[in-house]
């Protein structure tokens, strides 16, 4: 079984869109095996978005994260990593479908409900930075 780091972002929460999301991905019968509701700090944000930190919009995404508390999940199940994808649309919202979460909640490319890990490597990689191993409970 694969697993997959979400975080439910603060427009997530601004648009009163964490129940449903969360729905979404237990009606696609992904399990929950860790959660938390955390205050992102400066150091997480530059390592988690350690690939666009030089980028001159990277403190635009920081704020935006760091506004308000955020909730980090693990979901698993068979090929959740493209599942979530899937169900999630692409990143920018303004060009996901309908019927996805980005696509009937998200705005743009920053305010896009959640992130999701993106591989394999990834989802491992962003686990441990969000989570100790004694947390994830499956």
């Amino acid at each position: 079984m694969e697993r997959t780091l979400i975080i439910l972002k603060p427009d997530a929460f601004n648009t009163r869109k964490v129940g449903t999301t969360i729905d979404r991905f237990e009606q696609a019968g992904l399990q929950i095996v860790a959660c938390k509701m955390i205050q992102l700090s400066d150091a997480l944000l530059r390592e988690h978005y350690a690939h666009i930190a030089d980028k001159p919009f990277f403190p635009d995404v920081a704020g935006f994260m760091a506004s308000r508390p955020v909730i980090v999940m693990v979901l698993k199940g068979k090929g959740v990593i493209n599942r979530v994808r899937n169900l999630l649309g692409p990143t920018d919202s303004a060009t996901a479908p309908a019927g996805t979460i980005r696509g009937d909640w998200g705005s743009d490319k920053m305010t896009n409900i959640a992130h999701a890990s993106d591989s394999p490597e990834a989802a491992t990689a962003e686990i441990k930075r969000f989570f100790k191993d004694d947390e994830v409970l499956a």
